[in-house]
């Protein structure tokens, strides 16, 4: 009788990351052993975690409710900030939710905290060198470009066209469609795809339902979800090697990726030919940003070649595109489940987006105190990106104490923050739009940024807030003008709202979708 060989019993792939699983480990172990040694003299407070394998246990118990798990831990602890400690101790950090240390992190200190290979590693097969994930000379560059363009009043106007526009001839007529048909319909799905025709609207300056897009929405999407995966991977080890060998959703993020650069670039070659045209003869339907940045590289920037100008044009693009296209939806997904839960909220912003004339201009909504007031509140509590990270430069110590070595990564979570009842008081987990009210007359009254940093802070402010804004209150207006929103589980209440349905991703979506009826009004709004 032969030889029992249990590596018979396996496949070859599998043998093979055995193989590699060995040659690694003095790898791993060695760096954990010379981190043992080179401890820091320092204790930062660091809940739930244990010798060798570190957050994981609690990370793994967790994980469907990541952000909230995250949320309690920081509330415990003395000044809001907690140390995380990875598996096998391969990496360390911090996350804060204290206002002070957001300052310092993001202001104070801030050429201290860059993205850095961790963003690097994670975004760049998307994002190439675009404005999201690098740091250095090159975010100076386009940063100064893109402030610029977001600045005038005619990107404002554009986008501020581009969405009602879509509005009149795409969303509302598809919703009167299912309310007369008494469908129930997942309306974060909706708004995403609503988001994303604008969004290429904007930044290509194309309808991208109109053309053969060969693949571009379901490529990006699928690109956005594999690298957002490589964020939360307990191991990140895994997917490195997945990548390594072309296999699984490292090989699909590869194939995703070509088909984004494919439809890209041939936007980017058609439009070059028209370039010398729009200088002459400007119009509005060339105020998309693939035009201005065009009209800026020319006269502002010298390129080695065509080649490397055209792959500058897809990377901050393609960066404003993955800003743009789920934020506004995520956000605008939970107010809507949020005033569901809250029926005196929805009356509120009822009477007031009622009093606009059917013909509202951009300016008009600016008098929509409470409806501001409502967003900034559903902002507070579901920031469309609920953590953000940072990599350190140099050792440091933050306000409060807290010591932060050389290669760490730097967290600061907007979710817990909007839960620190040292930050918004007893009642910060209750969805109360009048926190942002003037006492006295009912005029909006921003919040300082520290304490809100959905839009991120300092010199890495979102330059789309505005903007953001503008859309998400023309969205509202035209929808609940219309119809009476109804979603299905009843919307936010108390109960819910301590244990919210979202997705462990880059944007904090809602799991299984947001499912609503429609009814329409049966009032005249003028």
């Amino acid at each position: 009788m032969a030889d029992f060989d249990p590596l018979n019993n396996i496949s070859p792939l599998l043998r093979l990351l055995a193989l590699l699983s060995l040659c690694l480990l003095p790898f791993i172990f060695f760096p954990i052993f010379r981190r043992q040694k080179q401890a820091p003299p320092f204790k930062n407070p660091t809940p739930q975690s244990y010798p060798i394998i570190g957050n994981l246990p609690g990370f793994l118990r967790n994980r469907h409710r990541f952000h909230d798990w995250v949320a309690d831990m920081l509330s415990q602890t003395p000044t809001s900030t907690l140390q995380v400690n990875n598996f096998l101790n391969l990496s360390r950090g911090v996350c804060t939710a204290n206002p002070a240390n957001l300052h310092h992190l993001l202001v104070a200190n801030f050429p201290n905290y860059i993205k850095g290979s961790r963003f690097h590693d994670f975004l760049h097969d998307l994002l190439g060198d675009g404005i999201f994930g690098i740091d250095g000379y090159l975010w100076t560059m386009q940063r100064k470009l893109s402030s610029h363009e977001f600045n005038t009043k005619s990107l404002k106007y554009f986008i501020s066209d581009v969405v009602t526009s879509q509005l009149d001839q795409n969303l509302v007529p598809y919703l009167y469609t299912a309310c007369n048909e008494n469908r129930i319909i997942d309306l974060q799905e909706i708004l995403q795809r609503f988001s994303f025709i604008n969004i290429c609207k904007v930044a290509f300056g194309v309808d991208i339902e109109s053309m053969d897009n060969s693949g571009f929405a379901k490529a990006f999407n699928d690109a956005v979800d594999i690298c957002s995966s490589r964020f939360f991977a307990p191991i990140p080890a895994v997917w490195r090697i997945k990548r390594s060998l072309n296999i699984g959703s490292e090989k699909k993020l590869k194939e995703s990726i070509k088909i984004i650069d494919d439809f890209a670039f041939e936007i980017i070659k058609s439009r070059a030919k028209q370039e010398q045209y729009d200088r002459i003869y400007p119009d509005w339907r060339n105020q998309d940003l693939l035009s201005r940045f065009m009209a800026k590289t020319s006269s502002e920037i010298e390129f080695d070649d065509e080649a490397k100008k055209r792959k500058f044009l897809r990377d901050i693009i393609i960066s404003f595109i993955l800003a743009g296209k789920d934020s506004t939806s995520t956000a605008l997904t939970w107010f809507f489940w949020l005033v569901n839960g809250h029926p005196h909220c929805d009356r509120l912003i009822l009477n007031e987006v009622t009093t606009l004339d059917p013909t509202f201009t951009y300016d008009d909504l600016k008098s929509l105190n409470y409806l501001h007031a409502a967003l900034s509140e559903s902002l507070r509590l579901f920031p469309p990106v609920p953590i953000n990270s940072r990599l350190t430069v140099s050792d440091d110590v933050w306000p409060d104490g807290t010591h932060v070595s050389k290669d760490w990564f730097a967290d600061y979570s907007a979710y817990a923050m909007g839960r620190m009842e040292k930050v918004w008081g007893p009642d910060c987990r209750e969805f109360k739009p009048e926190r942002w009210l003037h006492g006295g007359d009912g005029v909006f009254k921003p919040s300082d940024q520290f304490k809100f940093p959905a839009f991120h802070c300092g010199p890495r402010t979102c330059l789309g807030k505005d903007m953001a804004f503008v859309q998400m209150k023309t969205i509202v207006v035209a929808l609940m003008r219309e119809f009476e929103i109804i979603a299905v589980d009843g919307g936010a209440t108390a109960e819910k709202m301590m244990n919210p349905p979202y997705t462990l991703s880059l944007l904090l979506k809602m799991r299984g979708g947001f499912l609503v009826r429609l009814k329409k009004r049966r009032f005249n709004p003028n």
